[in-house]
């Protein structure tokens, strides 16, 4: 099987990004572009990212996760801890977001370390979460292997006659991480593959030093 993908052109021509227009924290750049693409462009799930871990195999995995908040704090999402991505975490917290907004031709990558989130905000979130969302967090132990669909639809079904109308509460194994960020990439696409590339570094002050990088 083979596929020449060398002639694949786009030409990005929908934006700029100048130093001198961008704001000292990066996390009010981050809110703009995040409003923008979500109020004008409403076909592109704005708050989908990409989530980069090391593995406990050495490898590096990316997966698409649900940014659920952000904060001047950092970025929060939520799964399930003994998940791969739980496991991974927990050896080592140091992880990579990225979001990639093709309609603006945006992207933002995010290097940060990964917290585990109050207990109370998960339960909070949790409580806040469809009933479905609730009881699939139960039915799914997350990256281990199952034998087939039925499996889980027969667990499900279990669960929905077990809580009826019982309230569910969070299971000790699901919850929130937030990933503080210590450096934050902004790219715009721009004509001639020069795009605009401003990168803020966290410091030792922990104030934030920015930059433009070459494309």
């Amino acid at each position: 099987m083979e596929k020449d993908l060398g002639k694949y052109r786009k030409s990005y021509e929908k934006g700029e990004l100048l130093l001198k227009d961008t704001p000292e924290n990066p996390l009010e750049l981050f809110q703009k572009w995040f409003l923008e693409v979500d109020n004008h462009f409403p076909e592109i799930e704005a708050n989908a990212m990409t989530l980069s871990t090391i593995g406990l195999d050495g490898f590096p995995k990316s997966r698409v996760v649900l940014l659920k908040k952000y904060t001047f704090e950092g970025f929060i999402f939520y799964t399930n801890y003994a998940s791969e991505k739980g496991k991974a975490i927990e050896a080592n917290p140091n992880v990579c977001l990225s979001f990639f907004w093709h309609g603006a031709e945006r992207q933002i990558i995010i290097k940060g370390k990964t917290e585990k989130i109050a207990a109370n905000l998960s339960d909070g979130y949790f409580e806040s979460r469809p009933r479905g969302s609730q009881l699939g967090a139960l039915v799914s132990n997350q990256s281990s292997t199952v034998r087939n669909r039925e499996e889980l639809e027969i667990k499900l079904k279990n669960l929905e006659s077990h809580y009826e109308n019982k309230s569910i509460e969070r299971p000790d194994f699901w919850g929130g991480f937030i990933v503080k960020p210590v450096e934050i990439e902004f790219w715009q696409g721009r004509p001639n593959r020069l795009h605009d590339r401003i990168r803020y570094k966290l410091n030792s002050d922990m104030f934030w030093d920015k930059k433009r990088l070459a494309p």
